[in-house]
């Protein structure tokens, strides 16, 4: 039943999303407010936001698991509603699939899994441990699950959802609480599947995770899309790049800084202590006109960057706050999961 859509190659053009004006409410909370998002298909897209913002709220009804009270969705063109059964073939979902006994091991979860699917005895085994050398998992395969730690449950839970291979794999919040090395092993994963032809959305609080998977990015806030684009188009959105600059020569400071106002023709905003200079950059091109300008006047430098805005920045600009949100905000996403 999960070859429905195995000629769904990435990046053709089809859309794996198409939501259009959803919302849920719960009591007095409206936890989606009209969202939209357009996800096509072999990419990773990111939906960023901090808790009660409702990212998970969205997943559950693009994944059939929760009905929208208003607006559509579509996944592969197929309606969330009308066609759940089929949308559900189509995909993936971390958080479906925990276990379907603690007491038995990882690599028996896995198969009886693989099983259910409709695969041979042999492939269900053969699938269950490939899975589990990819996440790191081999060493504790015999181990019951109710032993398993947090992330190690994690991990088993993204590769029960992997077994069928779906088109569009949804992972909401998949590395959180967990540790550097394994949430960049997660990372690779997630990259490979897209290299093999599936759909990635994610949700996350993690500005560095959108940042380093994410082709576009959906910034959500108070269940509405505040802002949405590639990382760069988010980026340039909040204003300029940034110039660091440091000179050799302490005495050069003041030439420094008057050749850097007159190349980028700025006349504020150029701070400058200990040797080190920081201003403002509209054009990252004129980097060269003011290296050029610099050597001719003698200046040597320590060291240069210009760096582009953060996306903590991008977040702190269009929402107003950080992303780490308020307790209320907080009971908000706890009150979703539980519906």
């Amino acid at each position: 039943m999960h070859q429905t859509h195995k000629n769904i190659e990435a990046d053709n053009g089809d859309w794996a999303v198409e939501a259009s004006g959803l919302i849920k409410v719960f009591g007095d909370n409206r936890a989606v407010d009209g969202v939209n998002l357009n996800v096509r298909a072999g990419t990773i897209y990111g939906v960023l936001g901090p808790n009660g913002a409702g990212k998970t709220t969205t997943i559950r009804m693009l994944a059939t698991l929760l009905r929208p009270d208003a607006g559509s969705a579509r996944i592969f063109g197929h309606d969330v509603v009308k066609e759940s059964q089929i949308v559900r073939q189509l995909i993936g979902v971390t958080g479906q699939y925990a276990s379907v006994d603690e007491s038995l091991s990882a690599t028996e979860n896995l198969i009886i899994f693989a099983r259910l699917l409709g695969l041979g005895r042999s492939e269900a085994r053969h699938k269950a441990e490939a899975l589990l050398e990819e996440f790191g998992l081999s060493e504790a395969a015999r181990r019951p699950l109710k032993n398993f730690s947090g992330g190690m449950r994690r991990r088993l839970d993204l590769a029960a959802s992997l077994i069928a291979q779906p088109p569009l794999i949804f992972l909401d919040e998949p590395t959180t609480g967990l540790d550097p090395r394994t949430r960049s092993q997660m990372w690779d994963t997630m990259r490979r599947l897209v290299k093999t032809g599936s759909t990635v959305l994610l949700t996350t609080q993690y500005l560095e995770e959108a940042d380093q998977l994410a082709d576009r990015i959906a910034v959500i806030d108070h269940g509405r899309v505040v802002a949405e684009g590639t990382v760069d188009e988010l980026k340039a959105s909040v204003g300029t790049s940034t110039l660091h600059l440091r000179v050799q020569n302490l005495q050069d400071i003041e030439n420094a800084r008057q050749t850097i106002e007159q190349v980028l023709k700025i006349h504020s905003n150029v701070s400058y202590e200990a040797g080190k200079i920081t201003a403002p950059m509209a054009n990252v091109d004129k980097v060269t006109d003011l290296l050029i300008a610099l050597r001719e006047s003698g200046i040597h430098l320590a060291e240069m960057s210009v760096q582009k805005p953060t996306l903590d920045e991008v977040f702190l600009t269009i929402t107003g706050h950080g992303v780490k949100e308020d307790p209320l905000q907080v009971s908000y996403e706890a009150e979703e999961v539980k519906v």
